[in-house]
């Protein structure tokens, strides 16, 4: 079983930014990608930000929509994975929750909520 757990979530101007931060516990290894989704009010969860770990390659994938703008990264020990957000706009309101994926199992946690409001 791995648990995750988010920080960093709040409310900002457009233009502003944030970081978000997602730990794993319990079973970590062979934890094989952990990234970001997020869910707007009334649609659909989607994909922000992903990353392989290091034999992979630490492979990123990125929405269309915050190429240029977020960055994922994760930490030496690879159990914590970050996401820069930068230049914020009002769509990219929403609740942000991490995932992990390992063998055949994906988890996710409680989700942080992020407002990009004037």
């Amino acid at each position: 079983q791995v648990k995750l757990v988010e920080s960093g979530g709040g409310m900002v101007q457009p233009g502003g930014s944030l970081r978000l931060s997602c730990t794993a516990s319990g079973n970590i290894l062979s934890i094989y990608r952990m990234g970001w989704y997020r869910q707007a009010p009334g649609k659909q969860r989607e994909l922000v930000a992903t990353m392989t770990d290091d034999s992979d390659g630490g492979r990123t994938n990125y929405a269309d929509s915050v190429k240029g703008r977020f960055t994922i990264s994760r930490d030496g020990t690879e159990n914590t994975v970050h996401l820069q957000m930068n230049n914020l706009k009002p769509e990219d309101t929403g609740v942000y929750f991490c995932n992990a994926e390992r063998f055949i199992n994906t988890y996710w946690g409680q989700g942080t909520q992020v407002t990009v409001s004037p």
